[in-house]
């Protein structure tokens, strides 16, 4: 039987194999004394049936969570979506998907080959999350997509799995603030994403957020083998509203130099 906290488990499980950093952290920060919430996962896809954002989500939402806030990142040529679920002890989903049609026709053939080559029913497995990449990739391919997009680069890459996970600061106790957080990362050997700063967001908008640079691993492609980058870990601190309660959602403008994670050094 399908159970979404089996999926999460199974998620975290093949995104430490190709972020070792992320379990480093974890330990590290447990030795510290803290317990590790997780604010939310993010996973990327393509704008193309049968793999869009809503495709993507069904088993969430037959899980119980619902769609909430919609994101549009015009410069990297994405659009996202976040889901929650009534019980706060399970993580937001962030799915963002690249937006086909802004590119090139050669960059788009590309990607509707790749999908076309995979058996239809591997795509409704609602454990698609956790397959990683269902075609076969070159080299040649993988820097031709790399010319127009990172982040298509990536997913045609690594195919589908989580892109990052998150530790919820809130829950933490030594490490309140984000800065003091990135501060004991840094000591620690830890490389940050430095792009729009350390620290992105703020009170003002009530959501600061930070993240590892993404490990680099050796990838296989169809005639060789390419160290390119994989995931990253991201640190996130919730401020509350007007209201009262604590924000839940994603800011556009923070959440675009978080994607520049996984860029290539």
């Amino acid at each position: 039987m399908f159970k979404i906290e089996h999926l999460f488990k199974e998620l975290w499980e093949d995104y430490i194999k190709l972020i070792p950093q992320a379990q480093k952290i974890v330990n590290l920060l447990e030795q510290e004394g803290e317990e590790i919430i997780n604010d939310h996962i993010a996973l990327r896809t393509f704008n193309i049936g049968p793999i869009r954002i809503d495709d993507i989500a069904k088993p969430f939402i037959k899980a119980g969570y619902e769609q909430k806030g919609e994101y549009h990142f015009e410069e990297k040529k994405l659009f996202a979506k976040h889901f929650e679920h009534h019980n706060k002890n399970l993580p937001k989903v962030f799915i963002s998907e690249l937006i086909l049609e802004e590119f090139s026709m050669g960059f788009q053939d590309l990607i509707k080959q790749k999908i076309g080559s995979v058996e239809s029913n591997r795509f409704a497995d609602p454990r698609l999350m956790v397959q990683g990449r269902p075609w076969e990739l070159s080299l040649a391919e993988y820097k031709s997509l790399l010319s127009e997009s990172e982040y298509g680069a990536w997913v045609a890459a690594h195919g589908f799995r989580p892109n990052h996970f998150t530790i919820f600061i809130n829950k933490l106790k030594k490490f309140k603030e984000i800065k003091d957080l990135n501060h004991f990362l840094k000591e620690n050997g830890f490389e940050l994403n430095t792009s729009g700063g350390e620290i992105k967001g703020g009170k003002e908008v009530c959501l600061e957020q930070s993240s590892t640079k993404a490990d680099s691993i050796e990838v296989d492609f169809s005639d060789g083998k390419m160290i390119i980058p994989s995931c990253y870990f991201e640190f996130a601190k919730r401020y509350p509203q007007s209201n009262g309660e604590l924000y839940q959602g994603f800011v556009a403008k923070s959440a675009d130099k978080i994607f520049e994670s996984t860029n290539q050094q």
